[in-house]
């Protein structure tokens, strides 16, 4: 099986402010559906009011981080799937109750994990 990244950025979700209840108890809907069908590793929101920072291997903590990982934010959903259809399939669930288009990701396969 296949760990799979579906997310979305926070400026994809363009909706009502209204709406959002509505979102949100969709999205969890689908969020325990991936759960009672076995799939559900893990998911959240960024919270994109905590800055990021970086950190070395010395232990240094530096505010900031990578230039072109500045925007990520939104919502994401790691599900361990059979195929990229399942993953295509789960997405499209959560599309519709986003509300937004959502990115499928493969994660590559490390039997270690």
């Amino acid at each position: 099986m296949t760990k799979y990244l579906i997310s979305f950025p926070s400026s994809a979700m363009v909706l009502p402010a209204g709406d959002l209840p509505a979102v949100a108890e969709a999205a969890h809907t689908v969020m325990q559906e991936a759960k009672d069908a076995g799939v559900w590793v893990f998911g959240g929101g960024i919270d994109e009011n905590i800055r990021p920072v970086m950190v070395d291997g010395a232990g240094t903590v530096i505010e900031g981080t990578y230039p072109q990982t500045r925007q990520i934010e939104g919502g994401y959903a790691v599900l361990e799937l059979p195929s990229r259809e399942a993953a295509l399939e789960w997405a499209a669930k959560m599309a519709a109750a986003c509300r937004c288009a959502q990115e499928v990701r493969a994660f590559m396969d490390d039997p270690a994990s």
